[in-house]
């Protein structure tokens, strides 16, 4: 998954469905969903851009989207967020809310 800045990620999230993973590299939690996001962007590629935002290094993007916990992942559609939930979830859930948006 591509890691995006400040700069990227309004062009990332403009037009089709894109979920975002605002993580942070010492997040244990993070560390434990990222694996779960990759195989679901090679899964979903054809329909779904996956892309992470380090909050570290993207503090203006955390703050605009109130990241106050983290992981948190964020499902934009045509560049509206129009879902996001915050720690861990099964695979098969965050492909289902993923699904409920396409």
């Amino acid at each position: 998954m591509k890691i995006v800045d400040n700069n990227e990620f309004e062009n990332e999230i403009k037009s089709g469905v894109t979920v975002v993973d605002f993580f942070a590299t010492w997040c244990g939690p993070c560390k434990m969903i990222a694996p779960i996001l990759e195989e679901l962007s090679e899964e979903m590629k054809e329909k779904v851009n996956f892309i992470k935002v380090d909050v570290d290094k993207s503090v203006d993007l955390a703050d605009e989207y109130h990241i106050s916990s983290i992981p948190t992942v964020a499902i934009f559609k045509n560049n509206e967020n129009v879902n996001q939930f915050v720690g861990f979830l099964p695979k098969e859930e965050i492909k289902r809310l993923i699904e409920n948006t396409l």
